[in-house]
């Protein structure tokens, strides 16, 4: 017999989205029930401890773009753990490094001559050109030149999502690439030199954010049930009740799913046409194999990340969480690298064994002319879910997932993946506070809902 619960909301994933709208909910007043699957909240956005040392999913920022309404809450949770941190990347691009995100300096000083020789051929006749079809490949074409496309996107674009740039969508472009002609890369760059790149990050990892809305919601009342993975929405009786894995069905007037959209259509199967199971089946996701290497030194490199986006290697990016913060709690004789592997579940790299995928990694960067690494542990995470395929055509299987479930206005998708956008954790943010206001009168108000995810579709992803 099912243990059931009632609410007046019932969230579904402790992401950043999640944890969001059930603390803003909580604090107005509203009871919340939050569902999680992990042991620990934070979803893509969570952090752990690894050799001493907190971890992250990956590499993650916050970054200056982020809203002032959600800015000024997370300095009230995190206070001076909050850190404002300058950015040092670097970029291998055609064999060598050059900083990341690039200076004015660096347009001419690192760059291959090529790549700046390209770059001012595109600007000269950009006014002439357009994109020949809306695929990845003919939009950044058009914006930025074949030469920045063949050396640097299309490559990396291939990496992650696994598929040629030519096979995806042009939306990918106008949400990855903010630059929208070589004149606008210079003016960012000159921007950077005059305010300087920074970035703001926690102490005790990216993580520490979801812990501390966590906390804060739970303070409010809300309910945050790890553990409990949803099995089956029913929404078919004009109100949202959610089965879980440990046993308990949790009812409410109003849903949030921040799951997969393609999943929270599978949740909900019952209420939707064949027809429309079909097209969420085609909305896939690339995962990525995280690789972590503990190396007994006080720091490898005194960059914070680098990104490595030619084929010559799987590894997209190598990030060192040590430099990304100052913290007295971060050991001083190791450190810790992140090699990102994009991958399918059940490829190759996805099934190698973890020794084997730390070998990999090690050896790779070496190749790179990357300083040697010598681990004295390896540690491997897979996640399924990261990025969202946006091949050629996609547009017509998200809307009609997203009409089908807009025809249950008692369930609301939002988040990185209840969303199918690959957006930054601020853009989350947001949408947890629009969510939550939508629903301020405890009832949603669904033009206000559907506005503001009109506004989503405008996020352009920053690294």
């Amino acid at each position: 017999m099912r243990a059931v619960v009632s609410a007046d909301v019932v969230g579904i994933g402790a992401g950043p989205a999640g944890l969001g709208a059930a603390m803003r909910l909580a604090e107005a007043g509203r009871s919340v029930v939050l569902l999680e699957r992990d042991a620990r909240v934070g979803g893509l956005a969570a952090s752990f401890t690894l050799g001493g040392m907190r971890g992250d999913l990956g590499s993650h920022r916050l970054h200056p773009s982020t809203t002032a309404p959600v800015m000024e809450v997370l300095r009230r949770l995190l206070g001076t753990d909050l850190q404002v941190r300058p950015r040092n990347g670097r970029m291998r691009i055609a064999g060598r490094f050059t900083p990341f995100p690039p200076r004015i300096a660096d347009l001419t000083k690192t760059l291959p001559p090529r790549l700046v020789l390209g770059l001012a051929r595109a600007a000269a006749i950009a006014p002439t050109r357009r994109a020949r079809a809306d695929t990845f490949a003919d939009v950044v074409r058009a914006q930025l030149g074949p030469t920045m496309l063949d050396m640097f996107y299309a490559p990396y674009i291939q990496k992650i999502w696994g598929l040629p740039a030519t096979e995806l969508s042009g939306e990918l472009a106008r949400r990855r690439v903010s630059a929208r002609g070589p004149m606008d890369l210079v003016r960012k760059a000159v921007k950077r030199d005059a305010t300087g790149g920074s970035f703001c990050y926690p102490r005790r990892g990216f993580g520490q954010i979801a812990d501390a809305l966590a906390t804060a919601a739970s303070d409010a009342g809300a309910d945050i049930r790890l553990d409990h993975a949803a099995i089956e929405i029913d929404v078919g009786r004009g109100d949202v009740r959610v089965r879980t894995s440990a046993g308990v069905e949790v009812h409410a007037p109003v849903g949030l799913s921040t799951l997969p959209i393609n999943v929270t259509a599978r949740l909900v199967a019952p209420a939707l046409p064949s027809e429309v199971m079909s097209a969420a089946a085609r909305l896939t996701s690339r995962g990525v194999v995280l690789v972590y290497l503990v190396v007994e030194r006080p720091q490898w490199t005194t960059f914070d990340a680098h990104y490595l986006p030619a084929l010559d290697t799987v590894i997209a990016r190598v990030s060192e969480p040590k430099n990304y913060r100052v913290s007295a709690d971060d050991p001083e004789h190791l450190t810790v690298l992140c090699a990102e592997l994009p991958a399918t579940p059940g490829d190759e790299l996805w099934a190698s064994a973890d020794a084997d995928l730390g070998a990999l990694v090690a050896e790779q960067l070496a190749a790179q002319g990357l300083p040697h690494v010598v681990a004295s542990t390896t540690h491997v995470e897979r996640l399924a879910h990261v990025y969202p395929v946006y091949r050629v055509g996609y547009e017509r299987d998200l809307s009609a997932v997203t009409t089908a479930l807009d025809a249950h206005p008692q369930l609301l998708t939002l988040g990185r993946h209840g969303s199918f956008a690959h957006d930054n954790s601020h853009h989350s943010l947001d949408q947890a506070w629009a969510a939550a206001d939508a629903l301020a009168s405890g009832t949603l108000d669904v033009a206000a809902w559907r506005v503001a995810r009109e506004a989503f579709k405008t996020h352009v992803v920053e690294d």
